[in-house]
């Protein structure tokens, strides 16, 4: 399986607004957990903490977690097995102050899940 890195603007302009060293503590962050997903995806997960979302419609189930990079930083993040094209997608959100993390959560669940946090809790059919 291979592994994508992509990271969304907000996570880029995050990043900007940090110091070197602080940018460097969140890129070795995250190359360690790609790193070793491969090989030890448990290690990973333990690492990542799924954050509260309120259900998803159809019994969806959120790929959002933080990823704790040091005692001021968080990194909101997504990680996504792709089985049928044989990669692993580690897509970055959001680089911010561990105080600001609730709100910076907030925003990426509502844009990520809207339509599902919105809708009936009935199945949709697809035809």
């Amino acid at each position: 399986m291979d592994i994508l890195i992509e990271s969304t603007k907000n996570f880029e302009k995050d990043l900007s607004k940090l110091s070197q060293a602080e940018k460097e503590t969140v890129i070795n962050k995250i190359n360690d957990c790609t790193d070793i997903f491969l090989t030890n995806k448990s290690t990973v997960y333990h690492k990542l903490h799924r954050l509260n979302l309120p259900s998803l419609a159809n019994g969806y189930e959120s790929s959002l977690y933080m990823l704790k990079v040091s005692q001021k930083l968080r990194v909101i993040l997504t990680v996504d097995e792709d089985t049928i094209f044989g990669q692993i997608i580690f897509t970055l959100f959001r680089a911010i102050q561990h105080q600001d993390l609730n709100k910076a959560y907030k925003s990426v669940a509502e844009s990520l899940y809207q339509d599902f946090l919105h809708q009936d809790q009935e199945i949709v059919e697809v035809s």
